[in-house]
């Protein structure tokens, strides 16, 4: 068997292990400086702790102002789910009836919808802190998962409703033949077919409301309510000594749920991503 050697490939891909491998070099040495002793973990540098130790994670784990890092995860997950479920029903609902449906002024209403993927976010936050504290809900999740359930996420209106204009419009009218109305068409024939483009919301809903730190920290303030981001920042004191073993023993494990659901799910999300209606 002869192999031929391309030098412009094997120099490529060398280009590319090598940026690779220099991105992944903070992943593994936080890795590695969750398992040093904290006296270690800045006076030495490498990647192979010269003592091994799980103690910053026993510490991290039983967490800080009295409050399990246990409950930090509970109060993410919740949060996560719900915003994921909100984003999911409202936007996928409001892309139906902007791909599928006629209403007076859509195009005024689309194009209205486009202008705030433009707004900067912290236009929004001072306006939206005082309408929440009128609603008396400052300390709460309502901030955090109300508007998820009111399409306000314009950005997964748009990417579904790119996916439903690619779906033939032929089912929907043989549904209508059958007799279904506008609610038994979404849910029976443009949900199904829009798994790819929901899996890729729902994946990047979470993957963006579990790294959420500013939001979090503007509406909640008691530490039984503080999720993970806000949980990590405990260990960090300015006046005082840092618990680095243990930030970086939890920063550790506040990665896995992110990596594991976009790991599992990358097939869909691709697919959500690439395509714009049916495959042949």
């Amino acid at each position: 068997m002869q192999f031929t050697f391309n030098k412009r490939a094997i120099i490529m891909h060398t280009i590319i292990l090598s940026l690779g491998v220099f991105m992944l070099y903070p992943i593994a040495w936080l890795i590695a400086s969750s398992f040093k002793p904290s006296q270690y973990i800045f006076s030495d540098p490498g990647l192979w702790p010269k003592e091994f130790t799980l103690q910053n994670y026993i510490k991290g784990w039983a967490g800080i102002a009295r409050t399990n890092f246990g409950t930090f995860f509970l109060n993410s997950f919740i949060v996560c789910i719900l915003c994921v479920l909100g984003n999911l029903f409202s936007s996928s609902l409001t892309a139906y009836a902007f791909g599928r449906m006629n209403f007076v002024l859509k195009k005024v209403w689309f194009a209205l919808m486009m202008l705030t993927i433009m707004l900067p976010h912290h236009v929004t936050i001072i306006p939206q802190y005082v309408l929440f504290r009128k609603f008396d809900w400052i300390n709460t999740y309502y901030p955090l998962v109300f508007p998820k359930w009111l399409a306000t996420e314009a950005f997964f209106v748009f990417l579904m409703i790119q996916f439903i204009r690619g779906l033939p419009k032929e089912l929907d009218e043989s549904a209508r033949i059958d007799g279904c109305g506008p609610w038994q068409i979404y849910a029976r024939i443009i949900i199904p077919l829009s798994v790819p483009a929901l899996i890729t919301t729902a994946l990047f809903t979470f993957v963006w409301t579990w790294d959420d730190f500013f939001t979090q920290l503007l509406y909640l303030n008691s530490p039984k309510l503080y999720t993970v981001p806000l949980g990590l920042r405990l260990f960090l004191d300015s006046s005082g000594e840092s618990a680095w073993g243990p930030l970086f023993a939890m920063s550790v494990l506040a990665l896995l749920p992110s990596l594991v659901i976009f790991f599992s799910l990358q097939k869909y999300f691709v697919e959500g991503i690439s395509t714009t209606g049916l495959k042949g």
